[in-house]
């Protein structure tokens, strides 16, 4: 059974890619992670030392619970985690820590893909304005599996390279950049290969992503209702990062399907009823 204030890597899978996930620290010593850079999907790495003065400073820029990994769940993450309780924050650390989530089978992000970052550390991406699907699925796979503090930038289709150039952002799903269509795949099945989140829900999502984006609503038949939901957001919404917002509990509720719902039915009237009607 784990501690108290541990979570298990059963339990943290269920949590990442909903809304409901902690904030996630990675707190292993930089001679750990140059040995093993890839991070648990959403985790936020933390440089230099970890001292209480320097944790304090962290606090206010922490929202929710928050995990603690380190690389096999002592001292370091453990440490962390009963620094942040002092403070008043929800935290637990990863019980076995990275080394148990890796012997997990669980996946492991390519955070090393990312080449854009602000001064605080989140990655900054650019776009074409009025988005529809790709434009939209990918910050959200983004922001539930590799960086819940991203940035992203919707200009007009002609400046997106230009304010690539002058911020230091990451272009995607534009002719000619490393963040696009590849053949007949979208600009999200790129990052789900690249971060290396091929996990069966996302694949499945992809798959549908794929179908609404490209105009090939045969690859699934759930592609036809997200293009219609797509469109229609595109249609309420002037402000391109409002229709973000919405659209992150629109793909919040395909990856949760995807996930756990895909064998439920339902029909009308509810079993053993027939004969009341």
């Amino acid at each position: 059974m784990p501690a108290p204030d541990a979570i298990t890597c059963d339990r943290l899978a269920k949590l990442i890619g909903t809304p409901r996930c902690p904030t996630l620290l990675d707190v292993r010593a930089e001679t750990a992670r140059a040995t093993a850079p890839r991070l648990v999907p959403g985790a936020r790495p933390l440089d230099g030392a970890l001292t209480p003065d320097g944790l304090a400073a962290l606090v206010p820029t922490l929202m929710g619970p928050v995990v603690t990994i380190c690389a096999k769940g002592h001292g370091r993450s453990q440490g962390v985690a009963a620094l942040l309780r002092s403070h008043g924050l929800a935290a637990e650390y990863l019980a076995g820590g990275q080394a148990a989530w890796a012997a997990a089978g669980m996946p492991l992000v390519d955070a090393g893909k990312i080449t854009g970052r602000d001064s605080l550390g989140r990655s900054v991406w650019v776009t074409r304005a009025r988005p529809k699907i790709d434009r939209i699925a990918c910050p959200w796979l983004i922001r539930r599996f590799v960086d819940p503090r991203a940035v992203f930038l919707f200009v007009a289709p002609a400046e997106v390279p230009r304010v690539a150039e002058i911020f230091g952002a990451i272009p995607y799903d534009i002719e000619g950049v490393f963040w696009s269509h590849r053949a007949e795949r979208c600009t999200f099945d790129a990052m789900v290969e690249e971060f290396g989140l091929a996990i069966p829900a996302l694949d499945r999502l992809a798959t549908i992503v794929r179908g609404a984006d490209t105009a090939r609503l045969d690859h699934a038949p759930e592609a036809a209702g997200l293009l219609a939901a797509s469109l229609g957001l595109s249609r309420m919404y002037a402000d391109d990062l409002e229709q973000l917002e919405a659209g992150m509990a629109l793909y919040d509720a395909f990856f949760r399907w995807a996930r756990d719902a895909t064998h439920e039915t339902h029909n009308w009237p509810a079993p053993g009823r027939a004969g009341d009607r």
